[in-house]
């Protein structure tokens, strides 16, 4: 377990969902490699249902087969049914919540992803209606670009956050092909940087 607050070290009340929330979050996921958490409330709270807010860094984690490099969120207060966990069951959250942050995505795994049967048709559709072709073949980061390939053509794209959705524009036509927007996420800007797209913004969960 990550190390937290000195509340959550001290409160074996904050302790015990915090493992709950770990394998809650888990759970969700294809694979996690490493993830840290920290708990912001106090134990008087808890014990009402009343979480204040968790803070989440996530490192190397598959999403609905989607490969993420980084994942760094906060989320609003969670109602928490702690009784259950007390009795040792399995965490219950029944409450929609919002987080806020960014997640970071790498060349190769974005290129993975989008070479498996669930991502495939994405890719394609980037393909075609920014290249023109299909298959794609690869997408990388190169500099501030992200390149697409399908046969022996390539184009430059660049990331924009349009309407609370991403769009990959051709850096020399400005012609854009919008991904799939999903309306429980809001997506407020979209970059490169380090080798990355990065994607700021909130959602917000339903369990």
């Amino acid at each position: 377990m990550a190390e937290g607050s000195e509340t959550q070290r001290s409160s074996p009340v904050l302790q015990l969902l915090a493992s709950g929330l770990q394998f809650w979050i888990r759970q969700q996921c294809d694979a996690v490699e490493s993830l840290e958490l920290q708990l912001h409330g106090s134990s008087l709270a808890l014990l009402r249902g009343r979480l204040e807010g968790v803070s989440l860094v996530a490192r190397r984690v598959v999403f609905s087969g989607l490969e993420i490099e980084m994942v760094e969120l906060r989320s609003d207060a969670i109602q928490v049914q702690l009784g259950k966990l007390l009795k040792g069951r399995s965490l219950q959250l029944d409450h929609p919540f919002r987080i806020e942050g960014y997640a970071a995505f790498s060349g190769p795994g974005l290129s993975r992803s989008l070479s498996t049967p669930a991502w495939r048709p994405l890719g394609d559709q980037l393909a075609d209606g920014l290249l023109g072709l299909t298959p794609l073949q690869s997408l990388t980061i190169e500099r501030d670009r992200l390149v697409l390939r399908a046969q022996a053509m390539s184009c430059d794209t660049v990331p924009r956050a349009q309407d609370g959705g991403l769009q990959l524009c051709n850096s020399d036509s400005g012609q854009c092909v919008a991904l799939p927007a999903d309306p429980n996420i809001d997506i407020r800007e979209a970059n490169l940087d380090g080798g990355l797209l990065q994607l700021h913004g909130s959602a917000r969960v339903s369990p």
